[in-house]
């Protein structure tokens, strides 16, 4: 084992921080853990992966679940398509790998979900294969490493795999690569960057040169707004809800009629085009509620509930129905909705 390697590990296993995950061998556990951890901070992963394995402890459990039942042990986590993948795949090492998530990484990148970080992970983590892994993490305490310009982007990744290669060690690679995660976590972050506390500060060119602050360059994320209008129909204390596409963005998810307002129109304009092309009957009447923002990835929204007055009841099928706010917690709603749902709890109560 290099130095580099030796050094980081060692570190790591000295100030690791005490996480539900690391406590676990079971590579099912491990797999979740990732996928949840994508994009996701840690201590809000911490308590839908506690739920979720309460909920589905096996990838039997997991594979036998209703996808409905999946996507609301998921709910809040973003993302969805995670949870939908999870579920395929379990489905999948049921019927072909007896139920355990296979080692080999030409088979496990076959399946739904497994792409270049979630297999690296799994590989190195639960099997101990010298995989090397990337996320932002990585990305950014290998740029400082290396002293890389640019912006910290998937891009880089092919660069960070080539420096990595050479320094993985031959044994605790799940050490080495949690090590590099947690450094960037904990030591190497984006701001207020702790160099004397970084055991690889002696590797680190851009520490040497004093540009550790500047590296990776930053990003001035730009966020498209968009302004929805939410018809909210009561029939004594139950609400009408629709289920979403089965394709597309919150795909099966559960929410009240309406939608995105167009460019010059009102929001009752908007109200009243939406309800009558979504249920097919006519507004009456509109009172507001207060707006809710809510931000996705790469837009915020800002929704525009109100409490309508319709011409006639909608209709009622399998993707179209009643619920009470109290029942309404057993759907997978997205968090803008679950926003929604609490201040209508609020009035009533």
């Amino acid at each position: 084992m290099n130095n580099f390697s030796q050094q980081l590990i060692l570190w790591f296993k000295k100030n690791k921080r005490s996480l539900p995950w690391r406590t676990t061998n079971d590579p099912y556990k491990i797999w979740i853990s990732e996928i949840m951890l994508q994009q996701t901070t840690v201590n809000a992963v911490i308590s839908y992966y506690e739920r979720w394995i309460r909920r589905f402890p096996n990838i039997k459990s997991l594979s036998s679940a209703r996808a409905s039942a999946v996507l609301k042990e998921w709910q809040g986590l973003g993302y969805y398509s995670r949870a939908r993948n999870a579920h395929k795949a379990a489905k999948i090492m049921i019927q072909r790998f007896q139920g355990r998530i296979p080692c080999q990484k030409e088979i496990l990148r076959q399946l739904p979900g497994f792409g270049p970080y979630t297999t690296g992970a799994v590989l190195s983590i639960a099997f101990g294969q010298r995989e090397p892994i990337v996320d932002a993490n990585v990305r950014r305490v290998m740029m400082r490493l290396a002293a890389m310009r640019g912006a910290a982007t998937a891009k880089q990744d092919i660069k960070i795999e080539k420096l990595l290669i050479p320094i993985l060690p031959k044994k605790d690679m799940s050490a080495f690569n949690q090590g590099l995660m947690e450094l960037g976590a904990l030591i190497c972050r984006p701001q207020e960057v702790l160099c004397l506390q970084c055991p690889l500060r002696s590797y680190c060119q851009a520490y040497a040169q004093g540009i550790q602050e500047i590296i990776p360059e930053r990003t001035k994320k730009v966020l498209v707004r968009k302004d929805v209008v939410v018809a909210i129909l009561m029939n004594g204390e139950k609400v009408f809800i629709q289920k979403r596409s089965a394709k597309g963005l919150l795909a099966n998810f559960w929410e009240f009629p309406g939608g995105k307002k167009e460019k010059n129109e009102s929001l009752l304009k908007a109200l009243e085009r939406e309800i009558f092309e979504e249920i097919g009957v006519k507004l009456l009447e509109a009172r507001p509620l207060p707006s809710v923002k809510h931000f996705y990835t790469k837009f915020c929204v800002r929704l525009y509930p109100f409490i309508c007055t319709v011409s006639a009841g909608p209709r009622i099928d399998q993707a179209h129905r009643w619920v009470s706010l109290e029942d309404i917690s057993k759907y997978p709603v997205a968090s803008g909705t679950v926003k929604i749902i609490d201040m209508l709890k609020e009035r009533i109560s």
